[in-house]
């Protein structure tokens, strides 16, 4: 997921590629609801858990402190044994009886009199003896606990000498109402209940993560998939007006990021938006002055935030702008570093460079800066949430308006309310970059396909074809505003070596690209044994003709699946005889595993021309009875040319066979020479015939061997 201070490209239409985006995740549908339904469940059963936590709190901190509540009924039940009433009616026994001495009557007599005047008649009657004050109570009972007369006494008098700061040193009847007890009953429901949420919700959480996991990787195979077969569908106009390294980012870049966002998005969305909302309604419904004490502290830090992210983000534009700038510099300088060192061109290379550098140096200072204020910025919501809930709960507690629970449960509320907002603004930019890599997926996607092929297509059997080829008044352009071929019409006979030349941009290799149907011709006809190739389909053609190109493309793998690619039908005994006949077997014996050696794409120590004749044994081996070579030998040097064209006798043999190349004397064999310049054949021949003709092909052919001198 990005992270708050990148900077994600924005796509050029949000709203319908999201829209299409749902669209193909429609064989999902279903899933993905449950997961966003198990996302929701799992996020409520978290809000639920603070004030469960608090309630827990609230009975722990309950059970640590002396049980007050029967106070109140020890205080009546005391007082109600000196009544006015029950004084009146036990006075004149203690005043007449001899158990009593005439000090404690006196005594008694004169606590009588003070009753009338004090407030408080239990310090009154403390000063008694506690002998006439046990005749005076009588046993009482409260929370099931028998409190004696003697216990009453001393708890009185303790009261009355000093405050009770330790429990213990009241009578035991009734430390035993007072003292701390925790229910842990109740400490255990609690308990319990919290765990089980906890578990039940990260069980949501992770079937959710799992559903969505396999659903983004599945919806990335499915583009994949769908990406491969769009580019066996496209025509190679497409590839001639687009960069490979853009199509690869779309196929492997795009994919991967709309995935992996994807599937960190949707549900960390409903997620985040189910906690934000939930989280407020909690709060509200637990304590409203709390609430809005909270709300304001994390908007009050979050608005700092935003201002710094929005001084930041061109400060990190420009670090992108400077780097790449720096970095296509560096990799133009190096490149052409000896023409640099030739024209004594280091301190005009240098002083662009040291420019470059401190563009990006600043760019990099500044927006690193502010990017690095984000995490305090972050820490300082959170504590200043946490401050501002302790301080007003505090006094909130003293009133009595709520308990300690309280204060814990919106401490996890403040929490949850500022970390949904960073995820919520998280999830925004994901989703920026999930709908711009989405809509360059699409881009590629609704890209022009090649001309849809007739059903009632017809058939040549490659082994049945004689190999006569006809350009009949063909005509060409890659743009409607240019033509590159004009009118052009040749017959070439079955088997005959036809070698295609001209001055460069003449149309050479398009005249190849034509008779493989890479293109469609605009005008004319093209036809294989007298049937329209536009009659063939596109594979039929492709399996009729071989090709060796100037580029000698070997794929990492071993010998053996370079040269039989897409031949599976030879046996062993064919691959051994065309490497002969190429002159391979000797190179391939020298190798470690023979025809095992593994081929790296990196290779170096398989030579230009080894990797040439290479080409040609898989020409070979296809054994098809058209064949092009295309610059085959413009890579090699002279004596790897000798090899190669020996090589290329050998594969033209019995083949109808076109050659374009730029070095004529590998061509002086050919059957029939066409010369094209704009489009159009100027000459046609063999060799010696346009040699006499002293035209254009002879000065092509003189240029190659001719010096200039002073």
């Amino acid at each position: 997921m990005p992270k708050p201070n990148r900077v994600v490209e924005k796509p050029k239409d949000f709203k319908n590629s999201i829209k299409r985006l749902i669209k193909n995740l429609k064989p999902w549908s279903i899933i993905i609801i449950i997961s966003l339904i198990l996302a929701i469940i799992s996020s409520i059963l978290a809000l639920i858990m603070p004030n469960k936590l608090s309630d827990l709190t609230d009975v722990i901190t309950d059970g640590i402190k002396p049980d007050t509540s029967h106070m109140a009924e020890i205080s009546e039940k005391i007082f109600s044994n000196i009544s006015k009433d029950e004084i009146e009616e036990k006075s004149f026994y203690i005043l007449t009886t001899s158990k009593f001495s005439n000090k404690d009557k006196e005594d008694f007599k004169k606590v009588l009199e003070e009753l009338n005047t004090t407030e408080n008649p239990l310090i009154t009657f403390s000063k008694l003896p506690d002998k006439v004050l046990i005749y005076m109570f009588e046993d009482i009972e409260v929370d099931g606990q028998i409190i004696s007369k003697q216990d009453q006494v001393s708890f009185i008098k303790l009261a009355n000498n000093k405050d009770v700061e330790n429990l213990e040193e009241l009578p035991d009847s009734i430390f035993n109402i007072f003292k701390p007890t925790i229910k842990m009953n109740k400490v255990k429901k609690l308990s319990k209940f919290i765990a089980t949420i906890i578990l039940i919700s990260s069980l949501f959480l992770y079937i959710q993560n799992f559903i969505m996991s396999t659903v983004s990787n599945r919806f990335a195979q499915k583009l994949r998939k769908e990406i491969s077969k769009k580019i066996n569908k496209l025509p190679l106009r497409f590839f001639d007006d687009h960069e490979n390294g853009d199509i690869l980012s779309r196929i492997t870049n795009d994919v991967d990021t709309t995935s992996q966002n994807l599937n960190n998005s949707l549900s960390s969305f409903v997620s985040a938006i189910t906690l934000f909302i939930g989280s407020i309604i909690m709060m509200f419904y637990t304590n409203w002055v709390m609430a809005i004490t909270a709300i304001l502290a994390s908007i009050f830090g979050f608005g700092f935030m935003v201002i710094i992210l929005s001084k930041s983000q061109k400060y990190f534009k420009e670090r992108q702008e400077n780097l790449g700038n720096l970095n296509a510099y560096i990799e133009e300088m190096y490149s052409n570093h000896d023409v640099i060192k030739s024209y004594n061109g280091e301190k005009k290379a240098i002083k662009e460079f040291s420019n470059l550098n401190t563009k990006l140096f600043e760019a990099n200072r500044k927006s690193q800066f502010l990017s690095g204020l984000m995490q305090p910025m972050m820490m300082f919501i959170g504590n200043f949430g946490y401050v501002a809930v302790c301080v007003v709960g505090a006094l909130l507690v003293t009133k009595g308006h709520i308990t300690f629970g309280v204060i814990i449960a919106f401490i996890i509320y403040v929490r949850l309310f500022s970390n949904q907002l960073t995820q919520i603004a998280q999830v925004t930019s994901s989703f920026q970059l999930v709908a711009a890599s989405a809509e360059r997926i699409f881009e590629f996607m609704d890209e022009t396909e090649l001309e849809k092929e007739k059903n009632n297509l017809k058939v040549l059997d490659k082994s049945k074809v004689k190999g006569k080829i006809e350009f009949k008044k063909v005509k060409f352009g890659y743009n409607k505003n240019k033509t590159i071929i004009k009118n052009f019409t040749a017959t070439v006979k079955p088997g005959q070596k036809v070698a295609i030349v001209g001055p460069t941009g003449a149309g050479k290799t398009t005249l190849v690209n034509l008779l493989m149907r890479f293109y469609e011709i605009n005008e004319g006809k093209i036809l294989i044994d007298g049937i329209d190739i536009k009659d063939l389909s596109r594979e039929n053609i492709h399996d009729l003709f071989c090709m060796v190109l100037q580029n000698t493309w070997l794929f990492e793998g071993t010998i053996r699946d370079n040269i039989i690619y897409n031949s599976k039908d030879k046996t062993e005994e064919d691959l051994k005889k065309v490497c002969d006949i190429v002159g391979l077997s000797h190179f391939i014996k020298t190798l470690p595993q023979g025809f095992d050696y593994n081929i790296k794409s990196d290779n170096d120590t398989i030579s230009t021309g080894q990797k040439q004749l290479f080409t040609i044994a898989r020409g070979m081996l296809k054994d098809s009875p058209l064949l092009i070579l295309d610059e085959a030998t413009s890579n090699v040097d002279t004596r790897t040319e000798e090899l190669v064209q020996k090589a290329m006798d050998k594969l033209t043999k019995g083949k109808t066979s076109f050659i374009i190349a730029h070095r004529l004397s590998t061509i002086k064999n050919a059957d029939l020479i066409l010369v094209i310049k704009d489009g159009n054949i100027i000459e046609k021949g063999t060799h010696n015939t346009l040699i006499k003709k002293n035209g254009f092909y002879k000065e092509l052919y003189n240029a190659q061997f001719t010096k200039n001198v002073k």
